[in-house]
């Protein structure tokens, strides 16, 4: 399937990578791609590492295993970059979307990206701002919208709000719609 985008969330047990991996599935199945979303669980506990994966295609999506050769890659917890290789499988001319303070030209030399698109947002600080705790799912999933120019930030924001009034009091949804625009206009890239 030469149009399928994989893409793979790394962060931590409640961080919410499994969450915004089914918004991402649900924002880009609105503009009339087809669409997998699934997590993989290591201990089911909070803070452990976890890792979740959305698919995105033109074309039906006929594969149901684990997500080896991302075109994407999303890290929720940086501290994770130095625990796993979160480039593995990662394309060679793929992209890297990051929860950093560090620039990303710093990122690029601590990972050593190569060829590959390196961007960061500030997703802690943008959801402590906005939600009041950090949760940074909603500032990512902005800064994927502007980064991988895949699902449209209406789109997204739609898939947020439906997915997050089904737990959340509309103040709560509003928020992360506050964070999500947020990770869209604050993303930079190297």
């Amino acid at each position: 399937m030469k149009d399928l985008i994989e893409v793979r969330w790394h962060g931590r047990g409640g961080q919410g990578a499994v969450t915004v991996s089914k918004m991402l599935a649900e924002s880009a199945l609105s503009e009339g791609y087809h669409v997998q979303a699934f997590p993989e669980y290591g201990a089911e506990r909070m803070g452990a590492p976890v890792q979740a994966f959305t698919r995105i295609s033109k074309e039906p999506i006929i594969i149901h295993s684990h997500v080896e050769n991302p075109k994407i890659v999303l890290v929720l917890d940086p501290s994770l970059i130095v625990s796993i290789d979160i480039l593995e499988g990662l394309d060679p001319e793929g992209t890297i979307i990051i929860n950093s303070t560090q620039s990303p030209r710093e990122l690029r030399k601590t990972l050593d990206a190569g060829k590959r698109k390196v961007f960061i947002v500030d997703a802690n600080t943008i959801s402590l701002e906005e939600l009041g705790r950090v949760i940074p799912n909603t500032p990512l999933l902005g800064a994927f919208s502007k980064a991988s120019g895949l699902v449209s930030l209406k789109n997204v924001e739609e898939a947020v709000k439906k997915q997050l009034s089904k737990k959340f009091p509309a103040s709560i949804v509003d928020a992360n719609i506050k964070a999500l625009r947020r990770g869209y206009e604050e993303v930079m890239v190297d």
